[in-house]
Order: structure tokens, then C-alpha cells, then sequence
């Protein structure tokens, strides 16, 4: 008899495919990252700090959820910083309040999404329910909303959505809250800086919307895993309850505070991404008839014809892109890059077409 709860050895472990994927071998448009090394302000703080011997200390986070607050426009008791987005995911999951009967509890996650809200949902052993997003209607808010039950303890709203890209209106964030006030709302604006819509006005009026950032995407410093989460400050104690004091690593608060200090890299990435680069890979689509779903964010779910094998072309040409399947017909989630980048995407791609006809 195992002494592991049977739901867990049940589980399957989110393994993504993160192995080979050197920067210098490969263009990783494949994991939505910053497609260009950090600004070196970042990296000289980093090394100051290595070579400032403090390394033996335990971390000290200093004045960061002040800034936080400063820069989401929130109460500095409305913040909690994570070791990434994932572990605040993780940890509302945890925290949420049970039915009755702690055994009929249930997440309503619309698919498809990012793994991790179900990898969550299951460990806490919820039942879950997935409404599909399409391409017409975005959002299932009308499936989410008859799926409300008693037992509902979550729902979640990732904005805009991975990896169809799909941005929700505040205003259905608020029907949500509403209609389920006994539930937790998470909302995951992992792709704020690109989609530049928050929920964060919202807290005031609702206290059970839930908002988790990071600085993994924009900002550029996955590997130092750095997020934070913002919500009623009675809650963010009680989450406070469940962190341990050490979670976030120095190098990330280090990282952070250089990337704050220096806003202008991220704003000028942001912008060359989605003012530049990706409606130039969207009007080549669009000259080529390839589906696509439109996106918010820095990455496109585009259907082609052989998408397998164009995948495989393009890491046969140092471009890795990410398969994401819907209804059995597979699409290639693209993140967009640089202008540079994305023009040598399309030469690619075009070699491609062109070996089909």
C-alpha cells in the first residue's frame, strides 16, 4: 500500500519539452520567452551582486512588493511575490476553501490552456471542467456561467489565453466574480506587458478575483523564476501563511529591481514585437490563406496545411516552434521575436510552400 495520496501516483508530471534548446543552435520561438538576451543593466546588477560575497545570505527582498504596487497601481498589501507565476498558480489552488464535501470540489478551466491550471486542479484533486474557447466566440463565457455550481472553487481566465492568444473583456471578469462570489477567480495576466489589459482596477469592487503576473515573458528572466500575485490583502496574508520566507531567489529580487530601474528594454521589445514584427507574420498569413486565431499576446496559433512537417522544416532550419493541438487537427503555436527574427521566419516558411507545390 502506498503512503503517496492514489489521485498524485495517478498524475502524469507537466514534463514540457525543454530539452536542446540552446539559443546558440537555435531562434526558440517555442515557450512565448523574450527572443533577445536581457539588457545589460540586468546582467551587470546580477554580477555585482556575485561578486559583492553575498551569496552565503539568506535572501532579503527589500523595498520589490513596494515597487510592485507602484507599478500595477495597487496597495503594497495587495501584493505577494512568487518564485514565478506558477507557484502563485499554485498556491491560490491550495489556499481555496473546500465544499461540504471536500471531494466534489471543481475548477472550471476552458481549454485548450497552459498546463499548469490543470497539473494544479489535480493535485488538489478537483473535478474539472473544461469549456472550449473558439475561434468565433473567444472566451466560453456562457458555458463557464452554466457550469457554476455550489462545489465551483475556481474558475480560471488566462488573459489573453495560451495558446490561442484570446484576450477577455474586464467586463466578463466581473460577470464572473459575480456570479460565483463563494469561488476564487484567476485571473493569469502572464502577458500583461503585451496585451496591456488588467484586472487589477477590479480588485477594490471584488474579492475573489486572484491575479498572477511574472517576469518570465517580457522581461526576460524565465530561469530566475520571478512572479507575483495581486489580490485582497486579507488573502494575500492568508497565501503569505502557505510561502515560505525564502522561496523567491536573491538573483531574481536582484534581477527584478535592474529590469525595473530600466523599463525602456522591455517597452522597446514590446513594441517592435506587437507594433512591427507580428503584423508583418500576420499579413503573410493572410497573403497565404493560413488560418490563424487572432492573439493579444506575442505569439500566434497558426493551422497549416502539414503543420508536422512544417515544424520539423523549421527545426531543420534552427527555428523551434511549439505543436498545440485542437479537436485532433494540430496547429503551431509561433512566438514573434524580433523584425529580423520574424523575416527569417517567413523565408522559411515560404521555403516550405514552395516544396509543396
Amino acid at each position: 500500500m502506498s503512503i503517496i495520496k492514489s489521485h498524485i501516483l495517478a498524475m502524469s508530471a507537466y514534463k514540457p519539452p525543454l530539452e536542446g534548446r540552446n539559443p546558440k543552435d537555435f531562434t526558440l520561438l517555442d515557450f512565448n520567452e523574450r527572443t533577445i538576451p536581457v539588457s545589460q543593466p540586468i546582467i551587470d546588477a546580477l554580477q555585482s551582486f556575485i561578486s559583492d560575497g553575498r551569496l552565503q545570505q539568506y535572501p532579503a527582498y527589500g523595498d520589490i512588493v513596494e515597487r510592485l504596487a507602484s507599478y500595477t497601481g495597487v496597495d503594497a498589501t495587495q501584493v505577494m511575490i512568487t518564485n514565478g507565476s506558477d507557484q502563485g498558480i499554485d498556491l491560490i489552488f491550495r489556499a481555496l476553501a473546500r465544499p461540504a464535501n471536500a471531494d466534489d470540489a471543481e475548477a472550471i478551466i476552458p481549454g485548450p490552456s497552459f498546463a499548469m491550471y490543470n497539473q494544479c486542479a489535480k493535485v488538489e484533486a478537483m473535478r474539472i471542467i473544461e469549456p472550449q474557447y473558439s475561434k468565433e466566440s473567444g472566451y466560453p463565457l456562457t458555458e463557464v456561467l452554466a457550469a457554476i455550481t455550489p462545489n465551483t472553487a475556481i474558475i480560471v481566465v488566462s488573459n489573453p489565453n495560451n495558446p490561442c492568444g484570446t484576450l477577455v473583456d474586464n467586463k466578463v471578469i466581473e460577470e464572473l466574480a459575480k456570479a460565483a462570489p463563494h469561488a476564487a477567480v484567476l485571473v493569469d495576466e502572464c502577458y500583461y506587458e503585451y496585451s496591456r489589459q488588467s484586472s487589477a482596477s477590479l480588485l477594490a469592487s471584488y474579492e475573489n478575483i486572484f491575479i498572477t503576473r511574472t517576469f518570465s515573458k517580457t522581461w526576460g528572466i524565465p530561469s530566475l523564476r520571478f512572479g507575483y500575485i495581486l489580490a485582497n490583502s486579507a488573502y494575500i496574508d492568508a497565501l503569505c501563511n502557505i510561502r515560505g520566507p525564502y522561496d523567491i531567489n536573491q538573483l531574481a529580487i536582484v534581477a527584478a529591481n535592474a529590469a525595473l530601474d530600466n523599463p525602456e528594454y522591455t517597452e522597446q521589445y514590446v513594441s517592435e514585437v506587437m507594433q512591427s514584427a507580428k503584423p508583418q507574420f500576420e499579413a503573410w498569413l493572410d497573403t497565404n490563406n493560413i488560418d490563424y486565431w487572432p492573439s493579444q499576446a506575442n505569439y500566434i496559433w497558426a493551422f497549416f496545411d502539414k503543420a508536422d512537417a512544417m515544424a520539423e522544416h523549421l527545426k531543420q532550419n534552427s527555428i523551434l516552434v511549439r505543436p498545440k493541438a485542437l479537436k485532433g487537427k494540430t496547429g503551431l503555436r509561433i512566438t514573434i521575436g524580433t523584425v529580423e527574427q520574424t523575416a527569417n521566419l517567413i523565408t522559411v516558411c515560404e521555403q516550405f510552400l514552395k516544396q509543396q507545390k
